[in-house]
């Protein structure tokens, strides 16, 4: 009977070449893996054709789905191919790590006995070897001291390899691991090698962090279940780090192990498989799975012979599929370049640093643009994988992937675009999807763009990207429906109930009315009414007529009745106009500011439902504002503007209301105010307003040095929303102010014309011109 103990790097394909080769040679009876064994029963579907790594196993607490630990597999994982190996041979293989069971249900028990603090998340020192998976949830609040004393110690084991490391004269750990063990050609005494090394870092075998020493006791005693089974040949494939305290030397005894585990609390937990991404292998995306350029990893897996080459044309053919210069020549220049690195640098053959500086000296021309893309596409990659249908799942996200598979819209790490015409019964069921899961908080769309003025209410041009996340997302809501529809609805009417302002209502309204949920409709509307009917906030009437009016406008297509909020619509309406002048009087900045935004949003509504005693009334509402005393100067500027966007006032009125508002006797951050309010919008109309701007230069060239200088900055906020064309335009039409009608500016002047040069040219044009030339 042996146990044969093989220290590994996850995710290394060095280590999982050799451990494959070592796997066969040793030809054990039964396979033991660092993971864990909640997940024992979902294990054999790893041999499923269906499973396409990346994949990574999930555990997760069906009463807390946010209680998660991910383990992220890739073709090039040590265990991924130990696990392919003894299934493929029908060798019993075990997950043997301490069961997530118990671990969630320590951190659970932490969570709930420890005081409240600073939230910080806690370092697992299993991450130093890779083994650490991801809690999605779980982080701790701790007091301060404790927190920088933990991280002390777990900094302390983060890196067990930077010792080797800087022995051999690396700063850097991963490339030093890289060249010695995952580029190494010659597999003789590997693992050996491995032990003896770890076995050197870990004089004192028992690990500082108790959590790790009750996962070593767990994997002990799991080794030891496999001999009292009568295994012969038995294989432990764990994390380098854990290797030297799993060899026989330690099994000795039994008696530590089982008091370190006694009394520890179980709580319920369920396993599956997930698809996972190459950006979530690398650990740049906070993961901690340990690879930083997943891409080259499975580029040294799936790539025998000619490394190299094979690596410079792969980015050659990323380059020109963006339209950029990447020519054959250039190919061989970045090999031999690399290779020169390589022997410089007395390598037995490039690696990717090499690679990575010979690509981009050569095929990006030193640019660290087109670099970026080869480091996102080719060294990460966005590779997403897939798993077996028979996976477990709950109901929710088997609908969803109903769904996807009808509407034909495939999940891809990729960013798409979907532009959606709502006419169409296909794209509008699309639309219905992305709204729907949009509402469940899982944005695997962004409506960029509605382009009411191409298509009207038919038009939705969405970005798409799909995120692992995900399905965390959809066990959680899980307990609010078996279907998006029911979930969503029920989800929609539980946040109505909560709400506790009308504007928070009508926005909800918005979305599940472009979701299509008559039942949480017919309840938001109830909810809306109640609201509505105890509102006296003039801003929330005025933010909540938005929404409801852009309800009304999707009545055409998406089938909701808007009778039923159309009285609702004109109450508030009524109710604004008789409130608004009070609301506006005696506002300080912030509060003006507030109430600009609110005013634009009733303006708008009111635009967009185009109802013409709607129209009228506001425009009473907005006249009475500009000659009322105690309003903001931010406010009746505003006003201003609307009403000559409206063509309710001339450009003599515009003029005459600029003189008053700009005159000496207005206190100057009032005047300033006001030209904030007027210039609020488009630039476009303002340009050709000379009495508008020859009011404004003659304040500003009015104004003492001292109050120039005081109110700059809110002059240069005033300007600061237009773009730089108009911006340009604007400082034009400010030069040709101080031109006098029917001179030439001084710009045109600055050179004199020689009139005998010119008269000379005056033949020749006539002949161009077909006329006869007399000589005047």
């Amino acid at each position: 009977m042996s146990v044969t103990v093989f220290g590994i790097r996850h995710h290394g394909p060095g280590c999982a070449r050799s451990l494959r080769a070592a796997l066969e040679r040793l030809e054990p009876d039964i396979v033991l893996v660092e993971g864990p064994p909640d997940a024992q029963q979902v294990l054999p579907l790893l041999t499923s054709a269906e499973m396409q790594p990346p994949v990574a196993l999930l555990i997760y607490a069906p009463d807390a789905p946010g209680q998660a630990v991910y383990y992220p597999f890739a073709t090039f994982s040590p265990e991924w191919q130990a696990l392919s190996y003894a299934l493929a041979r029908e060798i019993p293989a075990r997950f043997m790590d301490l069961p997530q069971a118990l671990q969630l249900g320590r951190k659970g028990e932490e969570e709930s006995q420890t005081p409240k603090a600073i939230p910080v998340l806690k370092v697992d020192p299993a991450s130093a070897d890779g083994a650490g998976p991801s809690t999605q949830a779980g982080t701790t609040a701790e007091t301060v001291p404790a927190v920088l004393e933990e991280a002390q110690e777990a900094f302390a084991e983060a890196d067990p390899l930077e010792m080797l490391a800087r022995a051999a004269g690396y700063t850097d750990s991963e490339l030093w691991w890289e060249r010695q063990i995952e580029q190494r050609r010659d597999i003789t005494n590997f693992f050996e090698s491995i032990l003896e090394a770890m076995s050197e870092l870990r004089t004192d075998p028992a690990p500082k962090n108790e959590h790790e020493a009750k996962r070593e006791a767990h994997m002990r005693q799991m080794i030891r279940a496999a001999q009292r089974e009568g295994f012969q040949r038995i294989a432990v494939i764990c994390g380098a780090w854990h290797s030297p305290v799993l060899t026989e030397s330690f099994l000795a005894s039994s008696k530590g192990d089982a008091a370190l585990l006694r009394g520890l609390k179980a709580i319920k937990v369920e396993a599956t498989w997930i698809p996972w991404t190459n950006s979530r292998l690398s650990s740049r995306s906070g993961y901690g799975a340990g690879v930083t350029s997943p891409g080259w990893y499975e580029h040294l897996w799936t790539t025998p012979d000619k490394l190299s080459i094979r690596w410079a044309a792969n980015a050659a053919r990323l380059l020109r599929e963006e339209g950029l210069d990447a020519s054959s020549a250039s190919v061989i220049e970045t090999v031999r370049l690399a290779d020169a690195l390589a022997s410089m640098r007395d390598l037995p053959l490039p690696g990717l640093v090499e690679m990575h500086e010979s690509i981009q000296t050569v095929l990006c021309h030193g640019n660290a643009e087109p670099m970026a893309l080869i480091r996102q596409r080719l060294e990460i990659g966005d590779r997403l994988g897939e798993v077996p249908a028979a996976t477990p799942a709950v109901p929710l996200q088997r609908d969803l992937e109903r769904r996807q598979r009808e509407l034909r819209l495939k999940p891809t790490t990729a960013i798409e675009n979907l532009d959606l015409d709502l006419r169409k019964e296909n794209d509008r069921a699309r639309s219905r999807l992305l709204h729907q899961l949009n509402l469940l908080g899982i944005e695997w769309g962004k409506l960029k763009r509605n382009s009411r003025g191409q298509m009207g209410t038919f038009h939705e041009i969405w970005q798409t990207q799909w995120q692992v996340e995900f399905i965390i997302k959809l066990i959680e809501h899980n307990i609010w429906g078996n279907t998006l529809e029911s979930a969503a609805s029920a989800y929609a009417c539980d946040l109505a109930d909560k709400a506790t302002s009308l504007p928070e209502l009508t926005d909800l309204l918005d979305r599940v009315v472009l979701a299509e949920l008559p039942g949480a409709i017919e309840h938001l509307l109830v909810c809306v009414q109640t609201q509505a009917a105890v509102a006296a906030d003039v801003r929330h009437m005025m933010d909540a007529l938005l929404p409801l009016v852009q309800v009304v406008r999707y009545s055409n297509v998406r089938e909701t009745r808007s009778e039923h909020l159309l009285p609702v619509i004109e109450g508030l309406f009524e109710r604004v106009v008789i409130g608004l002048p009070g609301a506006c009087s005696s506002l300080d900045d912030a509060a003006a500011q507030s109430m600009l935004q609110s005013i634009g949003h009733a303006h708008q509504s009111i635009e967009t439902l185009d109802r013409e005693e709607q129209r009228t009334a506001w425009k009473q509402v907005l006249h009475y504002l500009l000659d009322r005393q105690g309003i903001h100067g931010l406010i009746q500027g505003r006003c201003c503007r609307l009403l000559f966007d409206q063509q309710v006032i001339d450009s003599e009125e515009l003029q005459r209301l600029a003189r008053l508002a700009l005159s000496s006797v207005v206190p100057l951050g009032q005047a300033a105010s006001w030209i904030e309010g007027v210039l609020y919008g488009s630039g476009q109309l303002l340009l050709h307003q000379d009495g508008l701007w020859t009011a404004l230069d003659h304040w500003l060239a009015e104004l003492l040095p001292d109050a120039f200088v005081e109110l700059l900055p809110l002059l240069r906020r005033a300007f600061s929303g237009f773009t730089s064309p108009e911006r340009r335009s604007m400082g034009v039409k400010v030069q040709h102010l101080h031109t006098a009608p029917g001179t030439i500016s001084r710009a045109s002047t600055a050179v004199e014309i020689d009139e005998q040069r010119a008269d000379s040219l005056l033949p020749v044009l006539a002949q161009l011109l077909g006329v006869p030339f007399n000589g005047n």
